[in-house]
């Protein structure tokens, strides 16, 4: 699968989405399944560079702080746009995971339970 971005995963909106197991207002009434999205990363020469420059002065290492924040908000588009092909309106249960594949390459991973929801009564 290509890259996803923003605009591409506009049909399951962010207020629809949730860690939780049910959306106010809302009851579920049909389970699609798991949805999912992965990103592989890998930090660059130059960014690992800068961030250790970073490191001397302590505090937030903004130039990693950057590609997880891009990395995160990537897997999560993905897993919208994967909810939307299984014809959600809804992602509940949402959760992370990452894992290092290799040194300085890490598996980013958000998932969720796709579902179809109508207003509650």
């Amino acid at each position: 699968m290509t890259s996803i971005i923003r605009s591409q995963a506009a049909d399951v909106l962010y207020n629809m989405t949730t860690t939780g197991f049910d959306l106010a207002g809302y009851d579920i009434v049909a389970n699609l399944g798991v949805v999912r999205g992965v990103v592989v990363r890998s930090r660059s020469v130059f960014g690992t560079f800068g961030a250790g420059i970073q490191t001397l002065f302590g505090g937030n290492i903004t130039l990693f702080t950057d590609l997880a924040e891009r990395t995160r908000q990537q897997a999560f588009d993905t897993m919208l746009v994967q909810a939307d092909v299984a014809g959600a309106d809804a992602v509940i249960g949402i959760r992370y995971d990452a894992t290092e594949v290799m040194s300085g390459v890490t598996e980013v991973i958000c998932y969720g339970t796709a579902v179809r929801v109508q207003e509650a009564d």
